[in-house]
């Protein structure tokens, strides 16, 4: 009986995540603190993520990077511990510690992909990673500007989203202060028309 509960829900939970639905998932905690249209003015506080770098295509990379953290999270670490996924996933062409889960480009133009963790846990309380390829690191709080979308989270898509993010800081208070990230909530198979997709950069006000 429990056995097939816990294949029921299993089923369910994938159910969910085809369509959109993350209900119990963590996210990092923030206050909008101003609107510029569609564009969300965010305060992040400090948080910690797991990350990894790797070379390839932005598709390919994203899809490598999550694997390896995902082996972290679901017992790779010295500990043996399960660590509960949370979202965003994060994408950026560099290298930002100051970005969600994340994929940016170092300076060796690897990608860098981050899983944010939870925010029960430290650096001192989470568990080694057994992959030397993953590393720990503290994400110092910041203030984001993020506009949300739905849709393919391919190259060009995401790439016209973050240039209409660009496009809608121009002439207001605040002005990018870093490089342009991409947030991804939902799996792969998740209905197109129902993800929830970010682009966020890093602002400060202008005085």
């Amino acid at each position: 009986m429990r056995r097939a509960l816990s294949v029921l829900s299993s089923l369910a939970l994938g159910a969910c995540s085809v369509f959109g639905v993350r209900d119990g998932t963590e996210e990092p905690r923030f206050s909008v603190i101003d609107h510029l249209g569609a564009v969300e003015i965010r305060s992040y506080g400090p948080r910690i993520a797991a990350e990894t770098a790797v070379e390839g295509d932005e598709i390919s990379a994203r899809s490598q990077g999550f694997r390896l953290l995902a082996g972290y999270i679901f017992g790779g670490n010295t500990g043996k511990a399960s660590i509960a996924m949370t979202a965003p996933v994060a994408q950026s062409s560099t290298i930002a510690m100051t970005a969600p889960v994340a994929a940016a480009r170092d300076a060796e133009g690897r990608w860098v992909i981050r899983f944010f963790m939870p925010a029960s846990f430290t650096l001192a309380t989470l568990p080694v990673p057994n992959d030397s390829r993953v590393r720990l690191v503290e994400v110092p709080g910041e203030t984001m500007a993020v506009l949300r979308f739905s849709g393919s989270t391919a190259p060009e898509p995401v790439a016209a989203r973050q240039a209409e993010l660009r496009q809608s800081l121009a002439g207001s208070a605040w002005h990018p202060a870093g490089e342009v990230v991409a947030w991804f909530y939902d799996p792969p198979w998740t209905i197109p028309s129902l993800r929830r997709n970010e682009v966020a950069v890093a602002v400060a006000h202008s005085p």
